[in-house]
């Protein structure tokens, strides 16, 4: 039985390189898409309009946008986006306006997906967390200020 492990192993790993060094298997093709310019961009203009292709967002009270009055640790903010009353909702970005590259995180949904978002994200300073969520074809947002007490950005 060892024997034929040991053959069907050496088989699957052959068979692997071969197809590794002939260009089939490239990291290029199971990748996320990465969106440089606007994850690059030093403001938050720049970045809305790298992501959605415009900055005019409007403010809408149906963002549930959930983030501490006060983070201890700027490295590990707590940050919930909630947009599952809107209809249509194609993507959510949060953005931290102070910080060295604006835009933090970007999400696209699928036809079907409820528009909800929670992650942590790296704040340096006191600053407004931006909820931006694009529904129906349009932008809409919701702010609030996070008062930062120990750097998360170099601080």
């Amino acid at each position: 039985m060892k024997r034929r492990s040991f053959l069907k192993n050496t088989l699957a790993t052959g068979t692997a390189v071969i197809a590794a060094n002939a260009g089939l298997l490239t990291p290029t093709t199971v990748l996320a898409d990465w969106n440089k310019k606007a994850f690059s961009a030093k403001t938050t203009d720049e970045a809305l309009s790298n992501v959605f292709g415009s900055a005019n967002a409007v403010e809408s009270s149906d963002i549930k946008l959930k983030a501490p009055a006060i983070a201890e640790n700027g490295a590990v903010t707590p940050v919930t986006v909630d947009a599952s009353t809107m209809s249509g909702v194609e993507s959510i970005a949060i953005m931290a306006s102070k910080n060295p590259q604006p835009l933090v995180c970007e999400y696209t949904f699928g036809a079907a997906a409820v528009g909800f978002v929670s992650t942590r994200i790296k704040m340096g300073q006191t600053m407004d967390v931006i909820a931006v969520v694009k529904a129906g074809g349009k932008l809409f947002k919701a702010q609030q200020e996070v008062k930062v007490t120990i750097g998360g950005c170099g601080g």
